[in-house]
């Protein structure tokens, strides 16, 4: 398998939890200005839709956007415990997750990094991540993990899309349970292995 990155974007969390699966993959980085991918491919030919994350599997098909290739990649090493059994009501609350993760929180940083969103644009987008980590705390109590006592690759994905707080002065500090809950998950050694081949740690 091939997973096409963009340093430090959401494709993060699919290298995370790759890691965390145990599986066999090549990471091939996207240049961010020219779309072209270090493995000299033109990334439009790989994604149509220009975005990252995508998963070239070894038959050569191609798996894009978050919440799918999170599953995939779960599904892969069932005995990673990275997803609950489909069909069980735990695997509906994942993907309960997983969705609120990518539509809630994740485009709402969107605006953040665009130099041509309207600075109404950026309140609203501000305001909007601020509500939903207010959320965010209350739904984590003292909990370690978003689903609990078991690490899922929800928790892959929220950590990614928070760490991105810091670069658009966001204080997490503010909200100490999510706070606590993104250390934690940043020591763990797979996201620390996943952070160093981006770049992103020494």
């Amino acid at each position: 398998m091939k997973l096409y990155f963009l340093t430090g974007a959401c494709s993060l969390a699919s290298n995370i939890a790759l890691r965390d699966a145990g599986l066999k993959f090549e990471l091939v980085k996207v240049d961010r200005n020219t779309r072209k991918a270090a493995d000299g491919l033109d990334f439009t030919e790989v994604n149509p839709k220009g975005y990252v994350p995508a998963l070239t599997l070894d038959n050569g098909e191609v798996l894009t956007e978050n919440v799918a290739v999170l599953q995939y990649i779960a599904d892969r090493n069932p005995g990673a415990k990275l997803a609950p059994a489909a069909g069980t009501m735990e695997r509906y609350r994942l993907m309960e997750w997983l969705s609120f993760i990518n539509s809630e929180i994740h485009k709402s940083f969107s605006p953040l990094f665009r130099q041509d969103a309207p600075e109404g644009a950026k309140q609203y987008a501000r305001k909007n991540i601020e509500t939903r980590l207010e959320y965010l705390q209350r739904a984590l109590g003292t909990k370690k993990f978003l689903m609990g006592a078991e690490y899922t690759v929800a928790d892959a994905y929220l950590f990614t899309v928070l760490s991105w707080a810091r670069h658009v002065e966001v204080d997490l500090g503010r909200w100490p349970q999510v706070k606590r809950y993104m250390d934690g998950i940043g020591a763990r050694p797979n996201v620390i292995e996943a952070l160093k081949s981006e770049g992103l740690q020494k």
